[in-house]
Parts: structure tokens; C-alpha cells; sequence
């Protein structure tokens, strides 16, 4: 039985049966851990359930050797003399069930010794690196950590030892029982290191994943929120699909090319508890907003498919979490496809120190069909379970603080962006501010469109009423009044007005223009519009990373909505522009000046798209290379002079192709004797623009009159190179 399950059927939190197997000293557990059956009827004792057994468990303590025992008699046995210990292990032998007693002949692997307790290998291996030890499925066990686990599960374990060594061997009418003090004598010494193992784990528990405060700490007696849990992971993993299946939507047949290109902020009720989740995008492009969803979350889901493994952006999204300090939960999706496993996801993620906890590790990791909805109960429950090991609290009864996930300009209803509310309540009517921008809450939505009159802490909730479009990731924040909001906004606009201009105003535009005074390098600028704030940074992101020497990448302007006017005059004004609208079209007005000023408006719908078109744009305008082929070879046979020519090369045409007006170039012992333009080319008596293999002709070669029967004239050729930007 899982701790958890045992928490759930007696009422009580997960983190009090850890804290009471912490104190009992079995350490090194987590929520989701299997629970030791030497301790069921002690922990059903404590906590109100199934009482009646606990002076059963009580009685079978000294019998058992429990954590307790040994701690309590570790100093006197120290100081007996062997005939008492040995008289104390018969005593302990002679309380202990016979049905309770395993008895194993060495060598003895750690499958087998799991058979015999009659549970898992795993659980064996875990038991092993909880004290310690680190083994196989098919290792042999040593007999003293036979010992000590098989107390964990109520069993005194015997193990024989065949021909012990010669100072070990006692008189043979005693050997049987000198195995057992063997065994006692182990299992002392190993609770005697074991005795101070109870305090380790408190003061480890601060720095474990699971154990991580949340960001905004709140004090012990404030409200329990939902927790809030990121999806991470590579593109085309199944994120979104994910999410689907747990909201019983179908969000990804919404999204260009079914991959998901903003964040989107779901909330859903399991079991009567809530949980927030930010779904990010999985594309390279996405860095940052992954990054800003990691941020704002106290759990971080990584999906990772089963059958394509540990990608790129899979250990970004680690990266990420980690640095946020939160805990994470992995999701083998795709676990439907024929002849796929979990086991080597885990492989690749043990090295990245994500341990499933069945190899002794602390990372909880499940199993999913994300399409075929199967396994997203357990993935549920398990993230119920981390949120109550996390204990999240917030303030609520505060002006509402957070952070703005997504930002858009609709044309309909202007301004709107989605908040994640960390901090009191939201309500409708309150005065804002997030950064430079100010506004007034008009009307809140929840992520499936239904209106909403106020939101607590973990919600995330769309707004109407800012007076532009905010910054993704820009902290808001509510105030006393619409005036106290102006200004304080107007505060951060004066402040960010200087750089803002330095930063793309006229100097890059002065930096342009001495590089083509120079003949330096060439630009192409670009305006770039968008659907949303977050999803324009990152394509403008993504689009700084495609550089070249010679062509330079300039964004005049970078802003949310559809093309306009002043867009349009704009890109007049800095030739060559050309304007991307991201899922916008431009005004009619727009299209119009476009029209006049002979400027290009692009309107895409995929980032892949616009990343391959800029490419190819900044390609077109780097200058031609060329490289020289040599395209045929013929051999002078004979020679003929002409007084109108002068010497007449009579040659053979031994391969490729000799073509008249090429550069020829006279080769004699490997040697470069001439190089000059091909004159004149003729077959017999006539004039000829080509000869092949295989044909004789008479070549003249400019400049040049002193050839030699054996002379190579190459034929070359100048063939411009394909460039490319990176």
C-alpha cells in the first residue's frame, strides 16, 4: 500500500505518516512510497484507525527488532558479554510467530529474497538505497541487509551462511545459534549508525524538490490555494493533447499547424480540489516563455513521449524547473504505441538526476496515453499528492497581485490579457496597473469563456479594460483608484521612454547607414506585428538567432495588433522594410499606402513559415561567390602554324566538355605554363562553340603560340556557389 492511499483511508495528510515514519526512524520516504507492513498497525494506532491492532504491533516490536528496540538496548547490549547476547537472541527467537520467520541458505539474489517477502523487486532496491546500499535485480544480498529489510516488512530473517570463515566458527553445537548473533550483532551496528538518521532527513527536507516553498511565502495560518502546474516538454510530445484529455476539450486542433504557439491557462476540479495549469509551447523558438511559465509554477509536469525519448527542448524544460526550484513530475505519454517503454526515458532522465523513486529516487513518474486517456486519474492524484506535500497557502484577503501570462490586441474588444492571480482577490471593477500600463477590470473570464465576478489566488482569469496591451510577464498589481493607477503607469512609461527610443530608434538606423557608406554590410528591416505580446518575443527572439557577416537583421518596430497605416509609413521611411503580420491581417488603409510605396506586407500563420522566408530573404541579398570548375580536358597531339592565328593546338578531347570563350589553362608535367581566354574552337575546317569526349579539334588560346605535343589544356569554368544563412 502506497502511503498516500494509507493517508487517504485514515483522514489524515501524507506528510504526517512521513513525519511520523521519520521519527520511528525509516527514512528516506515520499508520499507516494510503498508503506513498510512491520509499521501499518503502528501507524493505524496513531492515527485513530483500526486501533485494536496496536498492542499487537506493541507486542511484536521486541520480537521484530524495530528501530526502537535497538536504539533503546544498543548501549547495554554493547557492554554484555556474548553469552548474554546470545541468550538475549533465543529470547527474541522464541517470540517470534513461526510464520513470521523467513529462513534463506546464501547466496540468495535480491529477486529472489523479494519472492519470499512476497512483494516487488523495486521495493527491495528502494529499501536497499534507503540504508544505504546500492543493488540489483540480480545481485546477491548480503545477509545483514536481509536483516534490516525484512524487518521493514515484519519478517525476521535468517539467513544460513555456508563454511564461515575459521575465526567465525564457533563450537558446533553452538553454529546455529552464532549465525543469529551474527545477524543481531549486524543489525546493532547498523542502527547504531542509523541513530542519528532521523534528524538527517529534516535537515535535507528543505533543499528536496518537494519539500521547495512557494515563491510568495505566506504564514502557517493562511488559506490553502490550488496549485499551480506548468506543462513542459519537447514540441509534438503530446503537452496540449494532455491537457485535452484532462479538460475534455480540444484545444490543439484550434492551434496553425496543431502545435500551440502562446501560453494558455486552463483550471479544473479533481476530487472537489482545484489545480491551475499553464500549458507552453514545446517549439525551440518558445525559450522564454517556458521559462516564464517555470517561473510562476509550483509543479512542473515534463512530458516526454515514449517512443522519441529525451529531445532538446525536454532538457530545457529541466533546466528551467530546476532553476525555479520546483518539483517535477514526469509523464511517459504515447504509452499506447506498439512495443514502447518508460524504461528508457528513465535511463536518459536518471542522467539529468530525475530518479524514479523505485530505483531509490525521489521523482515520481507516470505513465500515460494522453489520446487514448488512460493513466490521467493517477497523474491526478499524483499531483494532489505533491501539492499537498508542498502545503501552498496565500493571503487572500490583500489587493490582488500577480502576473500577466498573455497579452492581445482584439479588434472587437480591445486590450486583453490573461492573469495568473498569486496573491487576494481579483474582482471586477478594480484599478490596476502592470508596468506601463494602467487600466480598469470591465469583465473577467475563466479559460472556458464563462464570466466571473472575482478570482482567488491560483486562478487565471482573462481581462478587458487595460489601455494597451502589457507585457507578457510583467507583474500587475491592484491599487486604490483609476487615478493612482495612471499615474503610477505614467511613472514607468516616462522612465522606460529614454531607452526604448535609444534602444530602436535612430542610432541602429545611423549605424546602418555608415556600414553602407562603407560598403560594409547590408540590412533587411523588418516590422513585425503579432496576434499576442508573448508570441511576437519570441519570434523576434527566434528570429535574432539567424545571423550573417554580410547581412544585417534590423527590427524598426515590434508591436501587438493588426498592420496599419502608420505601420506602412514607417517601412517607407526605412527602405528596405518588409512588414510581418503573426495571425493579423492589415486594415485597408494599410494595404492601400503598401500598394502606393511598393511595400511588402507577409501574413503567416505558422512561426516555421516566417523563419524560413526571412532566411531565404537575407540569402537573396548576399553577393554571388563563385568557384572554378574545371569542366574538360583535351591533349595536344599535333601542332599547325598560322600566320593569321599563330600556333594551332591540334588536340583530343580525352573528358568532359571544351567550349569556346572559356578561360583555358595549358598544363605540361603537372605544371601551370599559361592561363588565357579559349580563342578559337573548330572540328576539321569549321568553326565550333563546343566539343565533347571523344572529338578531335584545333584550339587557339590567347596570348599563347609555344605548345607542346603532351600538353594538357584544361577548360574552365567559373559556377556561382549556393549561399546560405544560418
Amino acid at each position: 500500500m502506497r502511503i498516500y492511499e494509507l493517508a487517504k483511508q485514515l483522514g489524515v495528510a501524507s506528510g504526517d505518516i512521513l513525519l511520523l515514519l521519520e521519527e520511528i526512524g525509516v527514512g528516506g520516504k515520499t508520499a507516494s512510497s510503498s508503506v513498510p507492513p512491520a509499521y501499518l498497525g503502528q501507524i493505524r494506532a496513531r492515527f485513530g484507525g483500526e486501533e485494536e491492532e496496536a498492542p499487537a504491533a506493541a507486542a511484536e516490536a521486541p520480537a521484530k527488532t524495530t528501530p526502537e528496540a535497538p536504539k533503546a538496548a544498543a548501549e547495554p547490549k554493547a557492554k554484555q558479554a556474548p553469552p548474554a547476547s546470545a541468550a538475549v537472541v533465543e529470547e527474541e527467537a522464541a517470540a517470534v510467530a513461526e510464520d513470521e520467520t523467513i529462513r534463506l541458505k546464501a547466496p540468495v539474489s535480491v529477486a529472489e529474497f523479494a519472492s519470499a517477502l512476497d512483494t516487488d523487486a523495486e521495493n527491495v532496491i528502494s529499501a536497499a538505497t534507503g540504508l544505504g546500499e546500492t543493488v540489483t535485480e540480480d545481485d546477491p544480498i548480503a545477509p545483514e541487509l536481509a536483516v534490516l529489510i525484512g524487518e521493514q516488512w515484519g519478517y525476521t530473517v535468517e539467513v544460513e551462511v555456508p563454511e564461515p570463515a575459521e575465526e567465525e566458527a564457533p563450537p558446533a553445537e553452538a553454529e546455529p545459534e552464532a549465525v543469529a548473533v551474527e545477524a543481531e550483532e549486524g543489525e546493532e551496528a547498523t542502527e547504531a549508525e542509523k541513530a542519528p538518521e532521523p534528524a538527517e532527513p529534516a535537515e535535507e527536507a528543505p533543499v528536496r524538490p518537494l519539500r521547495v516553498v512557494p515563491r510568495r511565502t505566506a504564514p502557517p495560518d493562511a488559506p490553502g490555494r490550488p496549485p499551480v502546474v506548468t506543462v513542459l516538454g519537447h514540441v509534438d510530445h503530446g503537452k496540449t493533447t494532455l491537457l485535452d484529455a484532462i479538460r475534455d476539450t480540444n484545444v490543439t486542433a484550434q492551434e496553425p499547424g496543431e502545435i500551440t504557439q502562446h501560453i494558455g491557462a486552463y483550471q479544473v476540479e479533481v476530487k472537489g480540489k482545484a489545480i491551475s495549469f499553464i500549458d507552453t509551447p514545446g517549439h525551440a523558438a518558445f525559450t522564454a516563455m517556458r521559462a516564464r511559465g517555470a517561473q510562476v509554477t509550483d509543479i512542473a509536469l515534463l512530458v516526454v513521449a515514449a517512443d522519441d525519448g529525451v529531445r532538446p527542448q525536454t532538457l530545457e524544460a529541466i533546466d528551467h524547473a530546476q532553476a525555479a526550484g520546483v518539483p517535477i513530475v514526469v509523464v511517459v505519454n504515447k504509452m499506447d504505441r506498439p512495443n514502447v517503454t518508460s524504461d528508457s526515458v528513465k535511463q536518459q532522465l536518471v542522467e539529468k538526476g530525475l530518479v524514479p523513486e523505485e530505483w531509490g529516487g525521489d521523482t515520481i513518474y507516470v505513465e500515460v496515453s494522453a489520446l487514448g486517456r488512460t493513466g490521467i486519474a493517477e497523474l491526478l492524484d499524483m499531483i494532489l499528492l505533491v501539492a499537498e506535500m508542498r502545503d501552498l497557502r496565500a493571503l487572500r484577503e490583500k489587493p490582488a497581485e500577480g502576473v500577466v501570462l498573455e497579452a492581445e490586441l482584439d479588434r472587437r474588444r480591445g486590450s486583453q490579457a490573461t492573469l495568473l492571480i498569486q496573491e487576494g482577490i481579483l474582482h471586477v471593477g478594480d484599478s490596476i496597473v502592470a508596468g506601463p500600463v494602467a487600466g480598469k477590470i470591465r469583465a473577467m473570464t475563466d479559460d472556458r469563456g464563462g464570466r466571473l465576478e472575482e478570482a482567488g489566488p491560483s486562478s487565471a482569469v482573462q481581462v478587458i479594460g487595460l489601455s494597451a496591451v502589457p507585457e507578457a510577464s510583467e507583474l500587475f498589481r491592484v491599487v486604490g483608484s483609476d487615478r493612482e493607477a495612471r499615474a503610477l503607469a505614467g511613472e514607468r512609461r516616462e522612465a522606460e521612454r529614454e531607452e526604448g527610443l535609444q534602444a530602436v530608434g535612430p542610432s541602429s538606423m545611423v549605424e546602418l547607414s555608415d556600414l553602407f557608406a562603407e560598403g560594409g554590410a547590408k540590412a533587411l528591416n523588418l516590422i513585425l506585428k503579432g496576434n499576442a505580446q508573448g508570441t511576437v518575443e519570441a519570434i523576434a527572439s527566434a528570429l535574432s538567432e539567424i545571423r550573417d557577416e554580410e547581412v544585417t537583421l534590423n527590427f524598426v518596430h515590434i508591436g501587438v495588433g493588426e498592420v496599419t497605416e502608420s505601420d506602412v509609413s514607417l517601412a517607407a521611411a526605412t527602405k528596405p522594410t518588409v512588414i510581418i503580420g503573426f495571425q493579423v491581417n492589415a486594415d485597408t488603409q494599410a494595404r492601400r499606402l503598401a500598394g502606393d510605396e511598393h511595400i511588402e506586407i507577409r501574413r503567416y500563420e505558422v512561426i516555421y513559415d516566417v523563419l524560413d522566408d526571412v532566411r531565404d530573404t537575407m540569402t537573396g541579398m548576399l553577393d554571388p561567390k563563385y568557384e572554378e570548375m574545371v569542366v574538360g580536358r583535351a591533349e595536344v597531339r599535333e601542332l599547325f602554324r598560322s600566320s593569321r592565328v599563330g600556333t594551332i593546338a591540334g588536340c583530343f578531347v580525352v573528358d568532359g566538355r571544351i567550349a569556346r570563350g572559356a578561360t583555358a589553362r595549358v598544363r605540361r608535367n603537372e605544371k601551370v605554363v599559361h592561363e588565357g581566354a579559349l580563342s578559337s574552337l573548330r572540328h576539321l575546317k569549321d568553326d565550333a562553340s563546343e566539343m565533347t569526349q571523344g572529338f578531335e579539334c584545333g584550339i587557339v588560346v590567347e596570348g599563347f603560340n609555344d605548345f607542346e605535343a603532351g600538353d594538357i589544356i584544361e577548360c574552365i569554368e567559373q559556377r556561382e556557389v549556393r549561399r546560405v544563412v544560418l
